[in-house]
């Protein structure tokens, strides 16, 4: 199914959302549970750099301090120190990371069910609320791009879901393992033949998302990108009416 006569306006080019030359940093994030992520790896972040400098202040005095603190080279109280502040610092870490673990398996009344299922070397999606509305999506050869697409990433059918709405994802494979991946989501669900892997989405704002396989699936496991539009929900009514109808 050719779902080209979807996208005759231009794409949210200002909004899309990739890695780019020299990202050394996340991606700007696009749903609630990528900005807990990223709240996360920054608290996670300062923590270690705490740690780092604190272990270097130590290392560098006793390399150029030629005194020698006999309560140091034994004692009780020291390895108390020691012991106990790596296990609070240890707790500190785990308990928001477990709530993230949770809230990442929560599933909130979704709207709508969007079914994927990976195959070797290309991504099928079925919106199973709606009757006979499923299709492929392959990468853009390089002989059939436009100036506007990007390499190895723009695909021939992207999937199309509206912001603010709760979302189901249920992620399969027909073949080999896959990895259905956007960073800018916070999403990362493995594809594993006869078994259904679920998780709950929100996207808070319009735009392209870019994503890729990212479970070594074979010879071509690095030409099966992902691209999802977020739209209003009026848009998203509208576009599925047309594919209902053309279906």
């Amino acid at each position: 199914m050719n779902l080209s006569f979807m996208y005759k306006e231009k794409p949210f080019i200002s909004n899309s959302t990739m890695a780019t030359w020299m990202t050394l940093s996340l991606q700007d994030s696009s749903s609630p549970m990528m900005e807990q992520l990223i709240f996360f790896h920054d608290h996670t972040l300062l923590i270690l750099t705490t740690i780092v400098a604190l272990v270097s202040y130590l290392m560098g005095s006793l390399f150029f301090n030629t005194n020698i603190n006999r309560n140091l080279l034994e004692s009780q109280t020291i390895e108390m120190i020691w012991t106990i502040t790596p296990a609070i610092i240890l707790f500190f870490i785990a308990v928001p990371s477990l709530r993230l673990l949770y809230l990442m398996d929560e599933i909130n009344n979704p709207a709508i069910t969007l079914k994927t299922v990976g195959h070797q070397w290309y991504w099928s999606y079925e919106y199973s609320d709606f009757s006979n509305i499923e299709f492929d999506t392959y990468m853009i050869p390089l002989n059939e791009m436009e100036d506007s697409s990007f390499r190895l990433l723009d695909v021939d059918n992207r999937i199309v879901l509206p912001m603010n709405t709760h979302i189901r994802m249920i992620v399969t494979a027909a073949d080999v393992l896959h990895s259905w991946t956007i960073p800018s989501m916070g999403v990362k669900v493995d594809a594993t033949p006869g078994r259904l892997n679920q998780m709950g989405m929100l996207i808070n704002r319009p735009g392209l998302f870019y994503g890729q396989c990212s479970e070594i699936c074979g010879a071509n496991h690095s030409f099966m990108p992902i691209v999802m539009e977020s739209v209003k929900t009026n848009t998203f009514i509208s576009w599925i009416s047309h594919l209902s109808e053309a279906s």
